[in-house]
């Protein structure tokens, strides 16, 4: 929509998602179009409709000539709500009636099926005058209807009818109609699509999009939504733009100096920090020194998980010193453990939106990112997906630390994806040999919002945390993995049993 148009007044969905997307709800007194193949979610959002006006005092009534009224019972129970107050009238034309009164034995003609259908809903409608209305479904009317301008013309007359009557209306239909039926869409109010996606390894994923709503600026695309008990939990899609937040500026230090001094001081606020090396070189336990640190000054933490259990990261970090159990109890760090093939990128934005919003969290480590690519459909989508989620954490002031492992151990080490540009930070860990032994560098490749120091230093993890050495700089080729030793007396680490 091109114009911005002022809402006075809207009537809400249920969900407070859907609110969300529609700019306040449903328009009030019109007829809106629920679309979605079986199974998309569309009778669970049209109960959310119906339950949440009988919240606020207002009458509903369910429309079902799909569905009996037992098993609309058996879907309001596996989500733990009460049909109270809600009129259900289950409607049963009457060529399927086996009422022997309602059958018909002499004339059999579709146009007195499809009257009598109708003038049944009209009746009840009538007897109870309800504010809000859900028709479930259209498929059932067109199969009657016998054409597609005898339907249409029957849709249309259903909503001049609901229109008389001051009801907000949801049609329901499962998308069963063929390529040859006159599109409803220029019908009915507002349109919205639910679909099911089956991907190749995984749980389904599951999207809604807004085709049209009349006067109204409702935020257009896909937007990803689950159904878990309790209903539709739908996620819009993040727009950072929308959301600003006054923080003040500074920077998060992490207890170690000479890790803030390649630093520059340390990681700035409203920052994006993205952690690269091999597998067990110490991305995780590095973002984690930061996060303790800021913990302990008070400041509360999101972990976001991929690649290992809650309880096998804070039996790792114990080893290493930092009591993360003890952080969980008072509150101060969260650890959401999530499975990238169930997961969609809007449940894990909504994640992160709740936990900055609600719970105040200033502090976000994603680990890892190679967990987070597998949730993706390709790579574009995660660029852009990631993009809008860095720049929301940016504006509202947190520092996020990303880890990204790179392929090989030694040697040219290479990543599926360059995340390198969204990022305002970017550390690099590497191994090298020296001395007989495995040791780990450390160096800083970019920095954007201040200077850091252009050395490569050693990095120790032991059972007593993070240590940093003197710059390498009588080592040549420390980054290939096979350094030179160009010096007399090398300063490296000492090294010891509880090397990490």
């Amino acid at each position: 929509m091109d114009t911005e148009v002022q809402v006075i007044e809207s009537v809400s969905t249920g969900s407070a998602g859907l609110d969300a997307i529609l700019a306040g709800g449903y328009a009030p007194n019109r007829v809106h179009l629920i679309e979605g193949a079986p199974g998309t979610g569309k009778t669970t959002l049209a109960l959310q409709f119906l339950r949440d006006g009988v919240r606020k005092g207002e009458r509903g009534l369910y429309i079902t000539l799909s569905e009996t009224r037992d098993e609309l019972l058996q879907v309001a129970g596996t989500h733990g709500w009460s049909l109270d107050g809600i009129d259900i009238f289950e409607l049963i034309p009457p060529e399927l009636s086996l009422d022997p009164s309602q059958a018909q034995s002499v004339l059999y003609a579709s146009d007195l099926e499809l009257g009598e259908t109708v003038r049944m809903v009209l009746d009840e409608v009538e007897r109870t005058r309800p504010a809000r209305i859900v028709f479930d479904s259209l498929s059932e009317i067109r199969l009657l209807a016998q054409g597609a301008m005898r339907y249409r013309r029957q849709v249309l007359a259903l909503k001049h009818f609901f229109a008389q009557h001051g009801s907000t209306v949801l049609f329901l239909d499962d998308l069963t109609s063929s390529e040859n039926d006159v599109d409803l869409h220029s019908l009915v109010h507002g349109v919205i699509r639910l679909e099911q996606l089956a991907i190749q390894y995984g749980a389904e994923r599951r999207r809604v999009r807004v085709y049209k709503m009349r006067a109204r600026r409702f935020r257009g695309g896909y937007h990803d939504y689950v159904i878990r008990r309790g209903g539709l939990e739908i996620f819009p899609r993040l727009v950072a733009a929308e959301h600003h937040r006054d923080y003040h500026d500074g920077s998060v230090e992490s207890g170690v100096p000479e890790l803030d001094a390649i630093l520059g001081g340390g990681l700035d606020r409203g920052t994006a920090t993205l952690i690269l090396g091999p597998s067990g070189a110490g991305k995780s336990t590095l973002a984690l020194q930061y996060l303790s640190a800021g913990m302990e000054r008070g400041e509360k933490a999101l972990i976001v998980a991929f690649d290992e259990t809650a309880r096998i990261f804070a039996r790792r970090t114990k080893g290493l010193g930092f009591d993360t159990e003890r952080h969980i109890r008072q509150g101060t760090l969260r650890i959401a453990q999530v499975d990238p093939a169930e997961l969609s990128p809007g449940e894990l934005s909504g994640m992160v939106r709740d936990a900055v919003d609600k719970d105040e969290v200033r502090l976000v480590l994603l680990d890892s990112l190679s967990g987070y690519q597998h949730a993706m459909v390709n790579e574009q989508h995660l660029l852009l997906q990631m993009h809008e989620m860095l720049t929301y954490l940016n504006q509202q002031g947190v520092v996020t630390i990303m880890v990204l492992a790179q392929h090989g151990l030694v040697g040219p080490m290479q990543t599926t994806i360059d995340l390198t540009y969204v990022s305002d930070t970017v550390l690099l860990l590497r191994y090298f040999e020296a001395g007989g032994r495995i040791r780990r560098a450390l160096s800083v490749l970019k920095k954007r919002t201040g200077a850091h120091e252009a050395t490569i230093r050693e990095l120790k993890i032991s059972s007593h945390g993070v240590q940093v050495g003197d710059p390498l700089d009588e080592f040549q080729g420390v980054l290939t993995g096979v350094p030179e030793f160009l010096g007399e007396n090398a300063k490296l680490l000492h090294t010891g049993r509880d090397e990490r």
